[in-house]
């Protein structure tokens, strides 16, 4: 779940296939998981904003896939431009919403593999009235459980793997667990990434368990986020990436300080500190209840 999205402007990129004569329709509807609502940007007719359940979850331009306004995705854009050299991908999504990030994948690295799982099939159908179909937008949605999902899929045919799946304001408990990244591991090609965007307050206790998890199963991780969210100021996105082969530090460092939206990145001996206490979550202690829900918009004390 991202923070409100910020706008970025750049100049044009070529207009993707539409896949149709699907057009978006300012408004909002049920499906399986609660509501969607898509909201027009109103400086910019091409941009539109999706909502699950009151949450921005995707910036969609119509006109430009390059163009990413939530910070993580614009993060997470950085890192695989870090780690992987230019070319195709195969990538797995994990959540689907408005595919803003998958269709940035296909702008940029043409010729890539894409598959995005979205646990709600009515989501799905929007997507495809709204947006067009997904075959020509560069990747192919499947409406399936992230974990389901991922479990046919080959050994090493992934190069990265990518979760932005979100209940609420949480992350769904069964993709959280060392169990679920075992079966990340094995999908991923040396050399592969997870990356999973979460969402955090201080004092980042998703962030510490979560990294200390991944410890659990991949020989590097670290964390990253907007200064202020390390500092304890607010309420934001974290984003952790892991891998079995090292994490390129200096470039992910040039990258992720270079951009529309810095981020700070805690890396290996630092991020094993960071998380240093924290419970590694497992699929027997997914449904341990915790505490309550909070708003975004909750003051942190």
């Amino acid at each position: 779940m991202p923070d409100r999205p910020r706008p970025t402007r750049r100049p044009r990129g070529p207009r993707p296939p539409s896949g149709g004569s699907a057009t978006p329709v300012e408004g909002e509807e049920a499906i399986a998981t609660g509501t969607v609502r898509l909201e027009q940007d109103p400086d910019d007719p091409d941009g539109w904003t999706v909502l699950v359940n009151g949450v921005p979850s995707s910036y969609v331009d119509t006109a430009d896939p390059t163009r990413l306004v939530f910070e993580y995705h614009q993060w997470t854009a950085a890192v695989l431009d870090a780690a992987h050299s230019p070319g195709p991908l195969r990538a797995v999504h994990l959540g689907g919403a408005g595919c803003a990030f998958p269709r940035y994948v296909a702008a940029t690295r043409p010729g890539s593999r894409q598959l995005v799982l979205e646990v709600d099939a009515d989501l799905v159908e929007v997507y495809r009235r709204s947006f067009g179909a997904s075959g020509p937008a560069g990747f192919k949605l499947r409406a399936a459980d992230a974990r389901a999902g991922l479990a046919p899929l080959p050994d090493d045919s992934q190069d990265v793997v990518v979760r932005d799946a979100f209940a609420g304001d949480a992350v769904p408990a069964h993709l959280q667990t060392a169990e679920f990244l075992a079966e990340v591991d094995r999908v991923l090609a040396p050399g592969g990434l997870w990356v999973a965007n979460l969402a955090d307050r201080p004092p980042m206790p998703n962030s510490r368990a979560e990294l200390a998890t991944a410890f659990e199963v991949f020989a590097h991780a670290a964390v990253l986020a907007e200064p202020g969210v390390f500092r304890g100021r607010r309420y934001g996105n974290a984003l952790l990436v892991a891998s079995q082969e090292e994490l390129p530090e200096q470039a992910l460092v040039r990258a992720l300080s270079g951009g529309v939206a810095p981020a700070r990145l805690v890396l290996d001996a630092d991020a094993r500190h960071f998380c240093a206490g924290s419970r590694v979550l497992r699929d027997e202690l997914r449904d341990e209840p915790g505490p309550p829900p909070r708003s975004p918009e909750d003051t942190d004390a």
